[in-house]
């Protein structure tokens, strides 16, 4: 182990994601293929530990909309469940709905557009994201502890399935 690194990093970490099938709606294949990647970066590389958790992880975290509001359902490998969390949308809507309207300018685009007017939307674009993924962290500093890589991805996930197509 190098130094710095932390001994117990395998233990605070996602080792499986789940999107509820019911919770998402249809998509294109530049969501999909978002997701996909956003799930498998995440499993890759990630820091996640519940607050007040007392045993080690590595957890699974299923994500669905339900009643308006966000669940995350954490539990660990053997399926023995930890916590569950329900948020409420409302500090999110605002900034999805902006990433939305960029992304899908971001997306025609890349089919029609110059290279600088391509980079350009995809600067906006990721500001929008790193802004939803800082509300997001906000939103579970009480109970989560992630690091902003991991809240990234938590936010294109959680975009994924306010997507209506």
């Amino acid at each position: 182990m190098a130094d710095g690194e932390d001994p117990h990093a395998d233990t605070r970490r996602l080792s499986a994601v789940t999107l509820d099938a019911r919770s998402i709606g249809r998509s294109t294949r530049d969501v999909e293929h978002e997701r996909a990647v956003a799930i498998y970066d995440l499993i890759e590389e990630n820091s996640f530990t519940p607050i007040g958790d007392t045993e080690p992880g590595p957890y699974r975290l299923s994500i669905a909309l339900a009643d308006g509001r966000l669940l995350l359902e954490i539990t660990r490998e053997d399926g023995a469940p930890v916590v569950r969390h329900h948020l409420s949308l409302s500090p999110l809507r605002r900034v999805v709905k902006d990433y939305f309207m960029v992304c899908e300018s971001y997306y025609s685009a890349i089919r029609t557009a110059s290279p600088s007017q391509i980079e350009a939307i995809d600067m906006g674009r990721r500001g929008l994201h790193n802004e939803g993924s800082e509300v997001l962290r906000a939103r579970l500093k009480d109970k989560i502890s992630l690091d902003f890589g991991t809240a990234r991805r938590l936010f294109t996930l959680v975009c994924a399935l306010h997507w209506k197509g």
